[in-house]
């Protein structure tokens, strides 16, 4: 069985069945998991302040009422999507 030592090792799957078949394959290195851990002294997150126009910000709730999601959550998740693609593009 081959020991997984970073995240970059892990393709990315066509299916479950290839996945599967990897994972039977492989493992995770214990200090790569140990690194994913939640530590608890570890703040999770800052509080900002954004200024959002008034008709902005009531679209966007509704939005999220829409999706059963609190819209503060909505904006993190869409600015993580859009940080992973600005990443992704300077690695091209």
């Amino acid at each position: 069985m081959k020991t997984i030592q970073s995240w970059s090792e892990i393709p990315e799957f066509e299916d479950e069945a290839a996945e599967a078949a990897f994972w039977a394959k492989h493992s995770l290195d214990a200090r790569l998991m140990n690194a994913s851990l939640h530590r608890q002294n570890v703040r999770e997150s800052t509080t900002i302040t954004l200024r959002f126009d008034p008709q902005m910000l009531s679209r966007i709730k509704r939005l999220a009422r829409r999706r059963y999601l609190n819209y503060q959550s909505m904006i993190k998740q869409w600015l993580s999507e859009r940080l992973e693609d600005e990443i992704s593009r300077q690695d091209d």
